[in-house]
């Protein structure tokens, strides 16, 4: 779910040795489009999935929450994702994760608990807030040394066990309920601050993962609505993404909303033409309305348009993405994506 507020055989020789190549485990831009089924919360509904039996995808996306992997300190359990690689591999698929680290429900926590009670983390996640001024949801003190400290150690472990056993992994958007003033600024929190803490996430996950793909989702910046009020914030994570071989994604696949084209997806594009950054993009809850969220769903037997061929059209012509998450939001996925990708060779 997304929230609101890129001689000829000496010259050709030296064209190959001097043009930028992929880091090492990052995939060149310009390789053709994988598609994955995205679960988000619901990973209970993997085994028997209809997608496993299509050729067409590649595998999974599954979100597992920071407190799910490490309920205590030090202590991790990884036994779902465990689960969940032999179900996909029984099936020649592989799974993509998303590590959650926020949540967009005032009701739900996704950091475990002794960061939150243990003085030294602050609190550990701070409140996100909606334009009324209501808590939507919680997001983990990312701009806290401690905090991160304790989040790159959970890579470290996932790393270890999975690096090159998944197809890939990825950290939650960069968006979030946040500001510098007022009721929802939490303490030492900066708009450049809080980008330099997303820089060092990804870095961390580089290190950690050497040969499965890392992306980071960046979507909006606390403090920018671009083009009118551009710090330079989103752009800086596209192109650090490009520097040290991070791909960049985003949840939300909406082409036709201007908010959207003119942050992540403007990025998207440009880093297509000079083809060196990974681009990910998710089609999550909502958006095979053209709209985000749940709830609103065509019930069984309505009609409505099939807006899954756009959609793919978009995420590989025009973002150039080389990967591709597909909500398994139904009767969209049934009804939509499953023909759209059995018609595939």
């Amino acid at each position: 779910m997304m929230r609101w507020p890129p001689a000829i055989g000496y010259q050709l020789l030296a064209v190959t040795l001097l043009a930028p190549q992929p880091a090492q485990g990052e995939t060149p831009a310009h390789a053709a489009t994988s598609h994955y089924a995205f679960f988000g919360r619901d990973r209970e509904r993997l085994p028997g999935h209809a997608f496993l039996e299509n050729r067409a995808f590649e595998g999974a996306q599954v979100t597992y929450s920071w407190k799910q992997l490490e309920p205590g300190q030090d202590e991790y359990e990884f036994a779902a994702i465990d689960t969940d690689v032999a179900i996909l591999k029984a099936h020649h698929k592989r799974l993509w994760i998303q590590l959650q680290d926020a949540t967009f429900s005032p009701d739900r926590q996704a950091v475990p608990r002794y960061i939150m009670t243990r003085p030294q983390y602050g609190g550990g996640a701070h409140p996100q807030y909606d334009d009324a001024g209501k808590v939507e949801g919680w997001v983990a003190r990312r701009w806290d040394a401690a905090v991160q400290a304790r989040f790159h150690k959970l890579f470290g472990k996932l790393a270890e066990r999975y690096d090159g056993a998944i197809a890939g992994i990825n950290l939650q958007e960069s968006s979030i309920g946040i500001s510098e003033e007022g009721l929802s600024r939490p303490s030492g929190f900066t708009y450049v601050g809080y980008r330099d803490a997303i820089k060092r996430n990804m870095r961390a996950l580089r290190d950690a993962f050497k040969t499965s793909a890392v992306m980071q989702y960046v979507n909006f910046m606390p403090g920018e609505a671009l083009p009118e009020l551009d710090r330079g914030l989103i752009r800086s994570l596209f192109d650090y993404g490009e520097e040290i071989g991070v791909g960049v994604g985003a949840p939300d696949l909406l082409p036709r909303r201007p908010f959207q084209q003119a942050h992540a997806y403007r990025f998207m594009r440009e880093k297509k033409r000079a083809g060196r950054l990974t681009v990910g993009i998710a089609v999550q809850d909502g958006n095979y309305r053209g709209t985000t969220g749940v709830g609103l769903g065509s019930e069984m037997g309505e009609s409505w348009p099939d807006l899954v061929p756009e959609l793919a059209a978009y995420a590989h012509d025009d973002l150039g993405a080389r990967y591709v998450f597909w909500s398994i939001e139904e009767p969209y996925f049934s009804k939509n994506v499953m023909p759209f990708f059995s018609k595939r060779p």
